[in-house]
This record gives C-alpha cells, sequence and structure tokens, in this order.
C-alpha cells in the first residue's frame, strides 16, 4: 500500500500541537526526528548510530505522519495546510512555531516500517525490563523481564524517553492483581509490561486501528493475551469500569482532554501515569490535572520530555 508522508518543520515546542493536527485529520502514527534526541542517543550508544552523524543545528524539528493515498488525501492535505496557518497566525500563545514548512512524498509500507529495524537493538530500559526486538538475539539474566517487540507501523519501540519513563515508573506502580487500562498503547510495550510485572486485568486500546493490530501481535508474541485485551478507542470512551492504574503515553492536548472523563475510570486510589509531554507543556497538564480535582505526585523529566504521576486529591 502506498502512503503520503507529510513533514513540517518547526520547533519543539510547537511538536505537541503540530501532533494534534495530524490526529485530527486521521495521520496514521506520528514521528518526531528531533535533532536533540538524536544526538543523545548518539552519544549514550543506546542505539547503533555509527553511520549518522551529531546534528549541528538542534532548533529545528521534523515532525512527520502517514496518510493513506486514497480519495481523501487532497482534502486532508489541505486541511493540514489550513490549520498550520491558523496555528501559526495566533499570536500571544506563547509557542515559538519556526517556519512551518510542509512538504510530502509517497512512500510504500516497507519503506517507513521496516527501514529502521536496523538500529533497533536490545535494551534494558528499567531495573527490570528488557525491550527485545523480535528479530534480535538477547541472552538474558536471571532478573530480566524480557518483552518481545515488533512495533510495526505503531511507532513505540520502547526506548524513546516518554516510554522509557513510564516503563521505569510502572515497575515502581504496578502490583499483583491490579487492573490496568492503557490509552493510546501504540505498539502495545506498556501493556505487556503491566502484565509481566504482575497486573492481572489490562486493557490496551488506541484511537488507531493499526496499533491496535500491531499491539494484539505482540500480545501474543510475549503470551499475555490471557491477561490484556485491546480494541479502539478516542481516550477512555469504550473502556469498561474503573483501572487502579491509568496509564497515557501520549502528546499533552489529549491528556488535558482526557482529564474531563478520568474520574469514571480511576478506582478509589488509583494513579494516572501520564506521559508523552515536552517539558513546556507540563504547566498546562498540571493546570488541567488541578482543575479536575487531581493532584501531582511526581514529575519525572528526561531529554525535553517528562512524565507525571496524578491522584485524586481526596486519595492522598
Amino acid at each position: 500500500m502506498k502512503w503520503a508522508e507529510v513533514s513540517i518543520l518547526t520547533t519543539h515546542e510547537a511538536t505537541d500541537v503540530v501532533a494534534e493536527i495530524y490526529h485530527d485529520i486521521g495521520a496514521q502514527g506520528v514521528v518526531i526526528e528531533d535533532p536533540e534526541l538524536l544526538n543523545s542517543y548518539i552519544d549514550s550508544g543506546m542505539w547503533d548510530f555509527s553511520d549518522i552523524q551529531r546534528a549541528e543545528d538542534t532548533e529545528i524539528v521534523t515532525v512527520k505522519a502517514y496518510l493513506p493515498m486514497d480519495e481523501d488525501l487532497d482534502g486532508r492535505l489541505r486541511d493540514f495546510e489550513q490549520r498550520i496557518k491558523k496555528f501559526r497566525e495566533v499570536e500571544g500563545d506563547g509557542i515559538t512555531k519556526g517556519s512551518c514548512e510542509i512538504s510530502w512524498k509517497s512512500v510504500q509500507d516497507e519503506d517507513w516500517s521496516d527501514n529502521w529495524k536496523k538500529y533497533f537493538h536490545p535494551e534494558k530500559v528499567g531495573g527490570m525490563i528488557v525491550i527485545k526486538p523480535t528479530w534480535e538475539d538477547y541472552t538474558a539474566s536471571p532478573d530480566d523481564i524480557v518483552i518481545e517487540l515488533d512495533p510495526g507501523a505503531a511507532f513505540g519501540t520502547g526506548t524513546h524517553p516518554t516510554t522509557a519513563m513510564c516503563i521505569r515508573e510502572l515497575e515502581k506502580l504496578v502490583r499483583g492483581g491490579m487492573r490496568v487500562f492503557d490509552v493510546g498503547t501504540g505498539s502495545g510495550v506498556l501493556s505487556i509490561a503491566a502484565a509481566k510485572l504482575g497486573a492481572s486485568d489490562v486493557t490496551a486500546m488506541d484511537y488507531d486501528r493499526t496499533a491496535v493490530n500491531v499491539a494484539a501481535e505482540n500480545i501474543r508474541e510475549n503470551h499475555v493475551e490471557d491477561i490484556v485485551k485491546t480494541g479502539i478507542s478516542d481516550i477512555l470512551k469504550s473502556f469498561d469500569g474503573k483501572a487502579d492504574l491509568v496509564v497515557a503515553n501520549i502528546i499533552a492536548d489529549i491528556i488535558i482532554r482526557l482529564f474531563e472523563e478520568l474520574d469514571a475510570h480511576l478506582a478509589p486510589g488509583g494513579k494516572l501515569l501520564a506521559s508523552g509531554i515536552i517539558t513546556e507543556r507540563v504547566a498546562d497538564v498540571t493546570e488541567a490535572c488541578i482543575a479536575n480535582g487531581f493532584v501531582v505526585d511526581k514529575v519525572i523529566e528526561e531529554k525535553g520530555w517528562a512524565a507525571m504521576v496524578i491522584s485524586r486529591g481526596e486519595d492522598k
């Protein structure tokens, strides 16, 4: 199948808004090419970047998304251009927007779902959890909890700071027998981690059907299909009942919307683990949190991204 790879040049602080616009026009996943993050990966040796040079200009971020090349493409591209134009024209919002130069090209599935695999290797992202690509070999130590992962078209390798922070917090938050909701599950990595850490009932949902299919395959690969159920949901709308822990590794604007539905889906004493938040948007998420009767227990920051542990005020 052919896809339109749509790219926009913007700034770190505008990535959240651009990602939300992509989401609104029906993009099948978003990729953020952040030169600061690339440099940090090269410096840390996390991935095999032997053929890639350090970025000199770290101010310009490229945000890409993928749209099916069908009869709706022209309309979606026009809608995207108009929304970006309105975003650029807004004054006084405190967001530096950059050039917002837009381009697109046609790609095949294999061009963007497979080529990155040569850079993705096993990595211990938490105290116990190791993310292992399904196509790589790895000799586990006795204390390792290994997650076999093929992100496919779901854009979630588990090694990005937003996901790695979530995994480290899951190691602290998940208790045996816990019920967990994973909002915007992507590749399913956080749901699988929760199940392997002892959760007995996990629901993993995403707005994107492709992501749900990828997550279901990864769940089967890790033999936790008896614990983790998958489905399609716009934020929390299709989730049933209440969870002890709600995990949402998405973007700030969707997390802010999530608070309107959270009370109906969070059990007494429960926690929200929210990530995918650029550090510049922590204040916005905090404001929405407090306005809806919740409190921020903890903020973790790494490489320009933040994760937040949140609870009800009366539960503290």
